[in-house]
């Protein structure tokens, strides 16, 4: 085997800019490791747990917007990566994942730790490629080389998302003792110039008559990272042409006044007392998912007469089954183009929203400001007292659903993370690792007990970062489905959905040297707060009753939506 050709994939890597590296031990991949880890331009980390050093690849990915390498052993190691792979491939978010392999003449031959690795992704994968075994001659060698570059590239190519490389290995694969690895300067290494896909002036101006003709514009953002300068486009946008802006808080644009938030409360699909005021007649629509099912099932009862889905390429998804028109370009030069328009919309459309706006927030506040004790309001305490400047981590179930309903204000500067592209509990700890140990900023995960204990490994390594605080919602069990229709209404519920565990996690903040604060009840939760953003790693623990919290949701939703006054 020519270890030189794989020793080169990690300054190929260098060259192209990638800086870090989440590596899984192994005796096949040691060619890979020895390279990448020996590398000086290349940050690794080594985590155990090939789930766990996924997902932390990826949060490292989603906070730095860069490629991010994944490197581990042959066999069910490759397979324990799919899950972050695949929210990887729906978040848009770019991974290189390299697996090492045995040879194709040794699959299925009864060898160890030898299954079928080529293609192991399907279709959660943006492209798979093979690694040449034989390395040592020239058009192999050129192969190999230009093989690397074109999976960097494609793993930023929009959408961004996740690529595959598949490199079979021969023994030896371990270098002499002594002997040191060479990392070649002259490697081939392909870049690419990037496209700002941005409208022409024929577009522009096409765009904009087409717009004057509608009155109730409905801008709708879906999931995305914090962009400074799509803010300001959107605040002049809604300004000069009277739309109306609603984003959940994952689309991070909670920092525009003005902006919708609080949807969740007083949309209720078809059933929406005010529902014909505020149908819009053009809805733009651009980013990944939305949380909001009132919203989606609003949107599908009461459709716009025109739909425009913002996207520089790749397939277009149709939730709102509403699509008219696809317009490829990004939102920032989308409504740039277009923030100067004046439309002659109908005021009255955003005074509505507006409205709607101030009975839910109202309503919220009185509701939750409640001297009773349970998840929703413990939530309502962390949500307010947050400090400002700090990455905060949704995970999947409630605690996801909470912050939606709950909202963020305008000057808490916060950007939200969340893995909402495959919406799985499996690896939401160990995605905040990763941001913690790429980013500054202080790393707040608020998450619930099966979360949690499902994913424990992502604090399973040598990387602990400082910044990283847990805010665990303790209910015993799978909590959510007390709170929706179906399972809740099933006398199969204690047992075979909610999954009541008892644990704490008290020894599991001793296992990792980390700081515990429990809390049974308000005033422990307000008093520990302070001192908690304050304590270096740790893990605060809110205890609540499932059935109380189910009680205290289910009142809660008896009180909107609001009808137009």
């Amino acid at each position: 085997m020519n270890l030189q050709a794989v020793f080169n994939i990690a300054e190929i890597c260098a060259q192209w800019g990638v800086q870090q590296v989440v590596l899984s031990p192994g005796s096949r991949c040691a060619p890979l490791t020895l390279a990448f880890a020996r590398h000086p331009k290349i940050q690794v980390r080594t985590i155990s747990d090939e789930r766990a050093a996924a997902f932390i690849g990826l949060g490292i990915a989603l906070t730095t917007r860069r490629p991010v390498v994944l490197v581990c052993t042959s066999g069910t190691a490759a397979l324990n990566y799919a899950p972050a792979v695949a929210e990887a491939f729906y978040q848009q978010v770019p991974l290189l994942v390299i697996t090492a392999d045995r040879p194709a003449e040794w699959i299925d031959q009864l060898d160890g730790q030898t299954i079928r690795q080529e293609n192991i992704y399907g279709r959660h994968i943006k492209k798979s490629f093979s690694f040449p075994s034989e390395g040592e001659y020239a058009d192999a060698i050129w192969y190999g080389q230009r093989m690397l570059s074109e999976a960097l590239l494609e793993t930023e190519a929009y959408p961004p998302g996740p690529v595959h490389i598949n490199v079979p290995l021969r023994e030896p694969f371990y270098p002499k003792p002594d002997e040191p690895i060479h990392f070649e300067k002259n490697v081939k290494v392909i870049r690419e110039l990037p496209n700002a896909y941005e409208l022409s002036s024929s577009q522009i101006n096409l765009l904009k008559f087409a717009s004057a003709g509608y009155q109730k514009i409905l801008v709708l953002a879906g999931q995305g990272p914090y962009e400074e300068e799509l803010v300001q486009a959107l605040q002049a946008f809604a300004r000069n042409t009277g739309a109306v802006i609603v984003a959940d808080v994952i689309a991070n644009l909670h920092e525009i006044p003005g902006v919708c938030r609080y949807q969740d409360i007083y949309l209720a699909g078809k059933n929406t007392p005010a529902a014909q005021d505020l149908q819009p007649d053009l809805l733009i629509t651009f980013g990944l998912s939305n949380i909001s099912k009132n919203l989606k099932l609003f949107l599908r009862a009461y459709p716009p007469q025109a739909h425009w889905h913002l996207q520089p390429a790749g397939t277009v998804a149709d939730p709102f089954q509403s699509l008219t028109q696809i317009i490829r370009t990004t939102p920032l030069s989308f409504f740039s183009a277009l923030r100067g328009t004046h439309y002659r919309a109908i005021r009255n459309y955003r005074h509505i929203w507006q409205q709607q706006e101030k009975q839910a927030n109202v309503y919220l506040k009185e509701f939750l400001h409640q001297p009773v004790f349970n998840e929703f309001t413990g939530y309502f305490q962390v949500i307010n007292n947050l400090p400002q400047n700090v990455n905060l981590h949704l995970a999947n179930s409630m605690a996801v659903r909470y912050a939606n309903i709950i909202g963020l204000k305008p000057q808490q500067q916060v950007v939200v993370f969340a893995n909402r592209g495959t919406s799985g509990i499996d690896g939401c700890t160990s995605t905040a690792v990763g941001s913690a140990l790429s980013s500054a900023n202080l790393t707040i995960l608020i998450t619930g007990d099966l979360a949690f204990f499902y994913d424990r490994n992502g604090l399973w390594h040598n990387y602990l970062p400082p910044n990283l605080r847990i805010v665990l919602l303790n209910n015993q069990g799978g909590g959510i489905f007390r709170l929706i229709d179906g399972p809740r209404q099933q006398p199969e519920l204690a047992e075979f959905f909610e999954t009541h565990q008892a644990l704490n996690a008290e020894q599991t903040a001793k296992d990792f040297k980390m700081a515990y604060f429990p809390c049974r009840n308000l005033p422990e939760l307000t008093n520990q707060l302070p001192h908690f953003w304050q304590a270096g790693p740790g893990i605060l623990e809110i205890f609540t009753s499932s059935p109380e919290n189910a009680d205290f949701f289910n009142a809660f939703k008896q009180g909107p939506p609001f009808k137009i006054t």
